[in-house]
């Protein structure tokens, strides 16, 4: 029998001038774990004249963690955080009661020619920890744990499993884990994983149960226990998920929640462009995302 529950097929998404394939929420699957939202962006070539930016836009109740494969993102926001990441490193920002951020092309860059590849995730937060004040911490990619087994290369960038902690500060049980294959391989690592996984094929194909899937499809397990499969040679993988709420996360716009009050509020605040509730941010305060329309009226 088999062990996948449900293929997702990535889907374009625009997320203003850039266009994404996303991966969660899905109709059939809203979470796995703690995930709520799972954006893979590019690989994407950019001219000299094409550049992202994303401005000033609100969060509440989640962390957004950040992790680039190629390119670069200059991260500003209302904490006071300003930094560039790069490849390899994680930001991680807790949105808590209310944060805003934005997304640019560093300026070094915005008249080359360059590339832009990676994930962007929102992970919900515990229910006593959504009214929190907001945080923002940037990983370097030389802290995150890396090792190998053989020709399979492990990188655990958030979360626990395998008997390692990454460094990046969750606030639930959960793991994001890279895999890396430079010939053929089994992979067997039920034992150590927990809650629900889901795996996304980025490179090569994973075999399971006699079928082969390839490149932008994410598999969720019906068993994570029972998580087993094969990769070919130059494979990339990376499995997301973790133990789940209790309490049901609801997504409007950029907002998570488990009551829809709190989203509700939300809502009137930043369209109202209440800066005691989301300040703006220093060095990007000229430009925000305007609140849907659609977004504001809807219960």
């Amino acid at each position: 029998m088999s062990n996948i529950g449900l293929i997702i097929e990535e889907k374009s998404a625009d997320i203003g001038n850039f266009l994404v394939g996303r991966l969660l929420p899905f109709r059939e699957k809203r979470a796995v774990g703690p995930f709520v939202f799972i954006d893979h962006m590019g690989p994407s070539e950019l001219k000299d004249y094409q550049n992202l930016d994303v401005p000033p836009h609100p969060h509440i109740g989640l962390s957004t963690l950040t992790y680039l494969l190629e390119g670069s993102i200059f991260h500003r926001d209302s904490i006071g955080s300003a930094l560039e990441i790069k490849p390899g490193a994680v930001n991680w920002m807790t949105a808590g009661k209310g944060v805003v951020h934005s997304e640019r092309t560093p300026e070094y860059l915005r008249h080359t020619d360059k590339k832009l590849h990676g994930f962007q995730i929102w992970v919900g937060l515990p229910k006593h920890l959504e009214q929190s004040e907001p945080t923002f911490h940037h990983i370097e990619a030389n802290e995150i744990p890396v090792w190998e087994e053989g020709d399979i290369q492990y990188k655990l960038i958030a979360g626990e499993a395998f008997g390692r902690t990454s460094p990046v500060p969750v606030h639930s049980k959960l793991f994001f884990i890279e895999i890396k294959t430079k010939t053929a391989q089994k992979i067997s690592i039920g034992k150590d994983l927990y809650g629900e996984a889901a795996v996304y094929v980025l490179d090569g194909t994973v075999t399971t149960d006699g079928n082969s899937y390839g490149s932008k499809q994410l598999m969720i397990a019906k068993e994570t226990k029972l998580c087993e499969f094969e990769m070919s040679e130059n494979g990339t993988v990376y499995l997301f998920g973790g133990e789940p709420f209790d309490e049901e996360r609801f997504i409007f716009w950029n907002f998570v929640n488990s009551d829809k009050e709190l989203i509700d509020e939300a809502k009137v605040n930043w369209n109202d462009q209440n800066h005691d509730a989301f300040p703006l941010v220093p060095g990007d305060e000229h430009e925000f995302v305007p609140l849907p329309k659609a977004i504001l009226n809807r219960k």
